[in-house]
């Protein structure tokens, strides 16, 4: 897809939403002793969440795995959508959009395998990690030049932010 059209796509952007393993982690899970697992998150797609968030947008996170350090995380970044732990990601993702008051062309979906194709094809900016399985890059409008869990969702909010034209006004402060 052409440059141009991905940032005509991304200037409507409303909505962020992700699967979690392999987009905002490296997908690598460590189970621990007691059962709960543990996972890694880049500290650029954090910052990158608080930036998406002080611009006035929304994001949220469908996946099919259940999570407490994955909620937990979502929570500190202060996701408005936290879906974990679903079979049906499709109508997770139906019931986002009708909560958020968006529709279809104005969602970005970030994902990296086969579970997140249904939502990337009903997503107005469908993106795949640079490390995502062959059917979400086919599916995908961009694939970012980043692997998933370093700092992948950090490259798609600078991308939309900056087809919007207020990545600059939002990253003043920093200078």
């Amino acid at each position: 897809m052409s440059e141009s059209s991905v940032n005509e796509r991304a200037a409507r952007i409303k909505l962020l939403l992700m699967d979690c393993d392999g987009v905002l982690t490296d997908g690598r899970i460590w189970i621990l002793e007691d059962g709960e697992d543990q996972k890694a998150f880049h500290t650029r797609d954090g910052l990158g969440l608080d930036i998406w968030h002080r611009s006035g947008l929304k994001s949220g996170i469908i996946s099919g795995r259940r999570s407490s350090a994955v909620e937990r995380r979502a929570r500190a970044l202060g996701m408005n959508f936290i879906h974990l732990g679903l079979h049906n990601k499709v109508k997770a993702y139906e019931e986002t959009l009708s909560d958020a008051g968006v529709a279809a062309d104005q969602v970005a979906y970030i994902g990296d395998d086969l579970n997140d194709v249904p939502l990337m094809s009903r997503s107005g900016l469908a993106v795949a990690v640079g490390d995502g399985s062959d059917e979400a890059i086919a599916q995908a409008h961009y694939v970012t030049k980043t692997r998933g869990g370093s700092g992948a969702v950090r490259e798609v909010i600078e991308l939309i932010l900056k087809a919007q034209g207020r990545w600059s006004e939002l990253i003043a402060e920093y200078f």
